[in-house]
């Protein structure tokens, strides 16, 4: 595309620029002798050397202007179809760096974290004004349908990408009918996580039963043992290369595994990445359920399309609107149910392997500032949320 623009231009400046000459020359044809003439010769003369080398008319060549301007404009022909070439060329090359570059961008941007693992304490704002409020929220269709009520009230746009009403509606997103196939043997629901080594505030190092794997397996058992809505949960590790913590290449690691595991069991119909943020140190995302400290949530939609570039092809995902409609139908049954528990949904331009399956839900649930305690209730509600999406 940006090939293209290039090429237009080159024409545009080219073709207006001969026939500026084309002009000009007229003009001083109709001019009388003497040193007025000569003057404005060699001002354009001059001045179109300066702007387009070599494209200077020459009063005394055996051809009239109009031919000159012809000849001209024809071989500006040739140049910008060997400038085409040349660019489309460049653009391949240009997209493949583009797709790694993007790749590595998507493996980080959840939790900004140093080489060593460590959480860069900036401030997060996005975090912070993500934060719903303990209030009750209108969850009328009468509101909802309304785009801007339903965009400012529930999600947070990434600068990176865009949303728009068609893609953003909740009448089509809430209409989806997102119940599990209960008569039918087999899990259905797996919890995996990309990012196995999050901790919390009072994690103990080495006791994976209070990290966000702990966590996992908790809200594995809640579906499992109170809902029996049939879950496995995958504990691989793909943030860990060589014994250090990289997650450079987590969401890469994770895909084929993930892929093969639904493949392996196809009675599987929703796919959970559960993930803790990261955020300030002086920031708690924590409200209160049931007389409980309870950490915040917020489910994260990768839309595979940035504000810069549209359609990110090579990240395609054909389940977006279903993914969609899935954290929406979440983010409104907890509005109803357990107001202040979810923060915005957020929104991102990549896809975070979220084309494995139409019902696919990355959640991040709590930051490194909140305690296992937090969490485990968090799950509580989360699984309580999950029940009344997929079965009721």
């Amino acid at each position: 595309m940006a090939g293209e623009h290039r090429i237009n231009r080159l024409l545009i400046l080219g073709i207006g620029s001969v026939l500026g000459i084309y002009a000009c020359v007229q003009a001083a044809a109709e001019e009388t002798d003497g040193i007025e003439e000569e003057i404005h010769r060699i001002l354009l003369e001059e001045a179109v050397r300066a702007s387009v080398p070599g494209m200077v008319y020459e009063p005394g060549e055996q051809r009239t202007a109009g031919a000159w301007v012809m000849q001209q404009a024809m071989r500006l022909i040739p140049i910008s179809a060997y400038a085409e070439g040349k660019l489309s060329v460049d653009t391949e090359v240009e997209d493949l760096e583009t797709y790694e570059m993007i790749l590595a961008q998507q493996e980080s941007d959840e939790n900004a974290v140093d080489e060593n693992g460590n959480l860069i304490g900036e401030d997060d704002s996005a975090a912070a004004s993500a934060q719903a409020s303990a209030a009750a929220i209108d969850t009328s269709m009468e509101k909802l349908s309304n785009y801007e009520y339903l965009l400012g009230n529930f999600y947070t746009v990434d600068s990176s990408t865009m949303a728009d009403p068609e893609l953003i509606n909740a009448e089509k997103l809430l209409g989806k009918d997102l119940k599990i196939n209960e008569s039918t043997g087999g899990p259905k629901v797996l919890i995996y996580h990309t990012h196995s080594q999050e901790t919390f505030a009072d994690s103990v190092p080495g006791d994976t039963s209070t990290s966000i794997l702990g966590i996992g397996e908790y809200l594995s058992q809640l579906l499992n043992d109170t809902y029996g809505i049939e879950t496995l949960h995958h504990q691989g590790v793909y943030d860990l290369i060589n014994g250090k913590l990289d997650r450079s290449m987590a969401y890469q690691l994770a895909e084929p595994e993930i892929t093969r595991i639904l493949q392996e069991n196809p009675s599987i119909e929703v796919v959970i990445d559960l993930h803790r943020d990261g955020v300030a140190e002086g920031t708690h995302l924590v409200t209160e359920v049931n007389g409980k400290p309870t950490a915040q949530i917020m489910f994260f939609n990768g839309l595979s399309r940035s504000r810069a570039n549209g359609e990110i092809s090579y990240l395609a995902n054909p389940y977006i609107e279903d993914n969609l409609a899935f954290s929406l139908q979440m983010q409104i049954a907890a509005a109803r149910k357990y107001p202040g528990f979810t923060r915005h949904i957020y929104l991102r331009a990549y896809r975070y392997n979220m084309h494995l399956a139409p019902k696919t839900l990355l959640v991040e649930a709590g930051a490194q500032t909140n305690t296992v305690e937090e969490m485990r209730n968090a799950m509580e509600v989360l699984a309580d949320t999950l029940d009344s999406v997929l079965t009721k």
